[in-house]
């Protein structure tokens, strides 16, 4: 009321100042509240998305949908904090909110893009991982063509699934064909990287092949060493399927281009070129190593995974550690037939034919008897020698039949005598032997044989008192032509011309 009193100039002036002390009071007050809108609308924004995005909306139009709803929101929470007796500006601050929103909208959409991306690249990595292990370990002539349509097949099956995950971001054209290619270049890596790996193996799994293929039979069953496989056969397929196996891992085969990996490898090393010592007379160009290098042809060499020169190397050691295999089974085949031979020694057959069986199994429990035989066949062995036994059948098989029986008694006694004498210390000198026919004169050989016949004759009459029925009367008597002996048993006639 007092303020009537004074003119309206002043009034004015005075409320003027007072407006604007107020207003320095107050501006604090609302900065402070804009910056506690722009916290609780961002904070607002950042539930909303959420709860959108877990709804299952697009992100790009969720985005848009809570940026407007939040925006609107702040505009009217700073209505209803605006002064009106002032002008303050609360752009700036909605502008720092704008772009808060904004930045937060572009680090939720990078994580999200980023999860999106990971879930496929791990589903690409689950999908190939382990059907490549698989067709590498297996190693057979389409193991390439068969890693390519599964590549293809599980590239497009995740591009596919990233195309309709990445939808609702709303992409660009070229963010997302780029996105697309990063894709397929990780599920390309997934491959190489797994043939990497199990090329480091390929010692190993030369082996295992190795002795699959050598120890179990086409419907794998273990296989059987009786005797009737062919080693050499079996060996060398077993040697054909590692070296295939060598072959599949030796370059990444993704581009479908053709090379002879395989038909060098063949001809190199199961051909037997690979390992002999080239002579220094032959041309350098026939007689050039295919294997000597460190590149393959028609192989880029990022695409080389075991060089020439390794596969030379590890075919070498293969063979070295895959030979004691060869050996065990050779013996192996060797006992089985040796288990399996049930006839018995020659010998033992013979003995069982002679003897019987119940008398030779009387022989094996008495060896005492095994010696008797043993110094029966010296004698006989002695008796053959001095008989001359084939030289008796020369003349025919009766002839000398009916000599070895009349020479059988005196002999087997004079060897028994000579037995006696050496056993006492006296043995008797034996008879010289006379010397070939080839070099004795005609009248000297008719002389020596009749000295044989007197002593063989004379030997007769002194066992003839001892053993009646084999005394042998011999009368002697000489010819112009030669000399003729007769005998109760045996009469000879030899012709000997003398000079």
């Amino acid at each position: 009321m007092e303020a009537l009193y004074f003119d309206e100039g002043v009034r004015k002036a005075k409320r003027q100042e007072l407006e604007s002390k107020a207003l320095k009071l107050v501006h604090p007050a609302y900065v402070t509240m804009l910056g506690h809108l722009r916290s609780k609308t961002l904070e607002s924004f950042k539930i909303r998305l959420e709860q959108s995005l877990l709804r299952g909306e697009g992100f790009s139009s969720s985005v848009r949908n809570c940026n407007q709803a939040c925006m609107l929101e702040f505009d009217q929470s700073c209505a209803d904090a605006a002064v009106q007796q002032s002008n303050w500006d609360a752009s700036k601050v909605r502008e720092k909110l704008r772009r808060d929103i904004e930045a937060h909208a572009s680090s939720v959409r990078s994580a999200k893009l980023s999860e999106t991306i990971v879930h496929f690249e791990k589903q690409l990595g689950q999908a190939l991982a382990a059907p490549v292990e698989s067709l590498l370990e297996a190693g057979e002539k389409d193991t390439w063509a068969s890693i390519r349509r599964l590549l293809k097949r599980e590239t497009e099956a995740a591009v596919s699934g990233f195309s309709a995950s990445v939808t609702g971001f709303e992409l660009d054209q070229s963010t997302f064909d780029k996105m697309v290619q990063n894709l397929r270049h990780y599920a390309r890596s997934v491959v190489e990287k797994k043939a990497r790996e199990e090329s480091g193996k390929v010692l190993l799994r030369m082996k295992d092949r190795f002795s699959t293929v050598f120890n179990r039979d086409n419907d794998s069953m273990p296989r059987l060493w009786t005797g009737k496989e062919d080693i050499r056969t079996i060996t060398k397929d077993a040697r054909s399927a590692s070296l295939k196996l060598l072959s599949v891992l030796a370059a990444i085969r993704l581009d479908e281009e053709p090379d002879k990996v395989e038909n060098v490898l063949l001809s190199s090393l199961m051909d037997g070129t690979v390992g002999v010592p080239s002579s220094p007379y032959r041309i350098i160009g026939d007689s050039a190593d295919p294997l000597a290098s460190r590149s393959w042809e028609e192989v880029p060499p990022e695409n080389t995974l075991i060089t020439p020169i390794q596969c030379k190397s590890l075919w070498r050691q293969f063979k070295a550690e895959t030979e004691y295999s060869i050996t065990q089974a050779i013996s192996a085949q060797e006992a089985y037939k040796r288990s399996n031979n049930w006839l018995p020694p020659p010998w033992a057959i013979l003995a069982m034919v002679v003897l019987g069986f119940n008398e030779f199994m009387l022989l094996l429990r008495n060896p005492l008897y095994l010696m008797v035989l043993f110094v029966i066949f010296l004698l006989m062995k002695a008796l053959w020698v001095q008989m001359d036994i084939a030289g008796e059948f020369r003349h025919g098989t009766l002839a000398g039949l009916l000599s070895i029986l009349s020479r059988f008694l005196p002999t087997f006694m004079n060897l028994l005598r000579r037995l006696a004498e050496e056993a006492q210390g006296h043995p008797t000198p034996e008879a010289p032997r006379p010397p070939p026919q080839s070099l004795v004169s005609p009248s000297f050989r008719n002389q020596t044989q009749q000295q044989d016949l007197i002593s063989r004759t004379q030997q007769q009459d002194l066992i003839s008192s001892s053993v009646h029925d084999s005394s042998v009367s011999s009368n002697i008597s000489s010819t112009e032509s030669g000399i003729e002996y007769s005998s109760p048993q045996l009469t000879h006639r030899r012709v000997v011309n003398v000079e």
